[in-house]
């Protein structure tokens, strides 16, 4: 089975690794900026350490029981046919008298 993406999931992890790197070049002097990266940083990743455990479960509720799927795909996730490819006929040239 595909996994699904999370957008809210993969946007809070971004975030973390911005916030990281942000944090990796704050200058020395600096400590009013580097207290305040650090405190976004852990609630940030508090949030995503949250949206981590909450995807899980409801991946686990989702997924359908072996036995009870009849294998019926949605539309969208059945294989398409190959498109017929033509070639396009140049229409006939009128005799010349």
């Amino acid at each position: 089975m595909a996994k699904t993406i999370d957008l809210e999931l993969t946007r809070a992890a971004v975030e973390v690794i911005e916030l990281e790197a942000r944090l990796r070049v704050v200058p020395m002097n600096d400590t009013q900026l580097s207290d305040a990266l650090k405190t976004a940083l852990v609630a940030k990743r508090e949030r995503l350490a949250k949206l981590k455990t909450l995807n899980a479960a409801s991946g686990r509720a989702r997924t359908p029981d072996k036995d009870g799927a009849d294998g019926a795909k949605p539309l969208h996730a059945q294989r398409r046919p190959p498109l017929k490819r033509t070639v396009p006929q140049r229409p006939q040239a009128k005799p010349s008298k």
